[in-house]
């Protein structure tokens, strides 16, 4: 999961970007309105979390920009502001979700993967296709119940694809989630990482296409 994060407050921009980081969740952070909205117009997110005390745009108004031009990234709201009306306010702009501050860490990552299920139509707990599953939860891939050990790299790209099960993702499309900085793997890399996909994958009954011209797409056999 790649989220954006929109935080002025610098020492806690620093420790989630640390922490989620930790829990296998990329961060990419800003810490102004103009920057999210350029942000925002890249699509590249699956969960956009955003504290309503900017300094140069109220975030309730952001809010309302943001979901003129992205009506399907869910929002969390995360901010110190944390009454009713502020709430009422929030989800009337378009707010999927609304945590207040102080929070606990664990909680905001059980909120943005159910965000996440919910903006990829799951129900439950787990992500699968075909006999591969993944559980949000241990964060363990799984093969018709059985473990299947992959290298960090592998499990994540091979999390992107069954996040997006049955649409071509293109390799730029794939690095974007899997990497906070572009400059660590090479696009090329993601070939290697899908060859060795596929063959962990061979006899699954899931498979790793290439739709030429688009990408790759997780499909079941």
């Amino acid at each position: 999961m790649r989220i954006l994060l929109v935080e002025d407050q610098q020492s806690l921009g620093t420790w989630l970007c640390r922490a989620l980081d930790n829990a296998g969740i990329l961060v990419d952070w800003v810490d102004n309105a103009r920057s999210a909205l350029a942000s925002i117009g890249r699509g590249t997110h699956d969960v956009i979390v955003l504290d309503l005390g900017l300094p140069d745009q109220d975030g309730q108004e952001l809010l309302k920009v943001l979901r003129d031009q992205d009506a399907n990234t869910p929002v969390l709201v995360l901010t110190a502001r944390d009454f009713l009306a502020e709430k009422v306010r929030a989800f009337h702009s378009g707010a999927d979700d609304f945590l207040g501050k102080p929070f606990d860490l664990e909680e905001l990552d059980v909120r943005l993967h159910a965000l996440l299920r919910r903006a990829r139509g799951a129900e439950a707990a787990r992500l699968t296709c075909g006999p591969l599953s993944y559980d949000l939860g241990i964060q363990r891939f799984a093969i018709s119940g059985d473990a299947l050990n992959l290298t960090p790299r592998e499990s994540a790209v091979l999390r992107v694809l069954l996040q997006h099960a049955g649409e071509p993702m293109s390799k730029q499309q794939i690095l974007e989630r899997v990497v906070s900085d572009e400059k660590d793997i090479h696009p090329e890399a993601v070939e290697v990482i899908v060859h060795r996909l596929r063959k962990r994958l061979d006899g699954a009954r899931v498979r790793i296409t290439t739709i030429r011209g688009l990408g790759y797409a997780l499909e079941a056999a």
